[in-house]
């Protein structure tokens, strides 16, 4: 039986092959939502199985002092990292957000003044601490700020987690100026040009109508900053602020410091740092998926 033999063409090899597109930077445009959609896309049936293979591998490979041992120690140390270190981490996070949100409001604003030294201020500024790494930020802070300040003859001790607020705040301020800028940048045109018409100046067109619709699109941003805001918290541990890593570091050389001490203390941290902020995550899609323009 004679075989026959089809020729292929030369248009259907090159159709074929393939073919390296060209490079376009709208398509690599960032995410600020990325975070908050990792952490609340995760699989809560996964992360419980890593939480019980972890400590199963470290207990494989220990001896000596065992990991019960280890575990038993992380019971009468959790009262004292839950209520005298996390709860100083989840303080940090709300007063850093509360200054960073007032200051970057008003930060955002300037930047979409009419008066070009407070735009160019404002802009400035936000790019500086925006783009700034936020353990430079509090390092700089612990060495400018002073330990005290001396009013009429009263002395006002500053301790550590304020000016860990101070220091978080000021890149929460900038990224929170962006999402302001942001929000009222995307009010479409024509709500100006009504008020406009309505002989509204500029402050009553802010304030009465394009801020109004712009609360609901900054929330999710917001609570997606808060999240990652509240996960940087343990930086504040490099300050001496006592906090939950500055604490379980304090309970495990209380311990003798067995290197089996580890995997609880850290892995205790890192289940109370998931349980407070995956909620959060899941709430802001929601929100997100809530106040989605149609």
């Amino acid at each position: 039986m004679a075989i026959k033999y089809i020729p292929v063409t030369t248009q259907y090899k090159q159709d074929r092959l393939a073919v390296l597109k060209p490079f376009s930077p709208k398509g690599a445009a960032y995410d600020e939502m990325y975070f908050v959609r990792w952490l609340g896309g995760l699989k809560l049936k996964y992360v419980a199985l890593a939480a019980l293979l972890w400590p199963a591998i470290a207990f494989a490979q220990s001896g000596g002092y065992g990991m019960g041992d280890a575990f038993e120690a992380l019971l009468r140390w959790i009262p004292f990292l839950t209520f005298q270190g996390f709860l100083y981490n989840v303080l940090i996070s709300i007063f850093a957000m509360t200054i960073g949100t007032v200051a970057g409001m008003a930060l955002g604003l300037g930047q979409l003044s009419n008066i070009s030294a407070v735009r160019r201020f404002a802009y400035f500024t936000t790019q500086i601490f925006r783009n700034s790494p936020w353990l430079v930020i509090l390092f700089v802070i612990l060495l400018a700020f002073p330990f005290e300040v001396t009013v009429f003859d009263i002395t006002i001790p500053i301790p550590a987690w304020m000016k860990a607020v101070v220091g978080l705040s000021l890149p929460v301020m900038a990224n929170i100026s962006e999402i302001v800028r942001g929000a009222v940048r995307s009010v479409p045109s024509t709500q100006w040009e009504a008020a406009e018409s309505l002989s509204f100046n500029r402050t009553q067109t802010m304030w009465q109508i394009i801020l109004p619709q712009c609360f609901k699109r900054m929330i999710p941003p917001w609570m997606n900053w808060y999240a990652i805001l509240t996960m940087a918290t343990p930086l504040c541990s490099l300050l001496g602020v006592g906090e939950i890593i500055t604490h379980s570091r304090q309970a495990m050389a209380a311990e003798n410091n067995y290197p089996e001490l580890l995997v609880p203390f850290y892995g205790y941290a890192l289940v109370v740092f998931f349980v407070y902020c995956y909620p959060i995550a899941r709430l802001t899609i929601a929100l997100e998926k809530r106040f989605a323009f149609k």
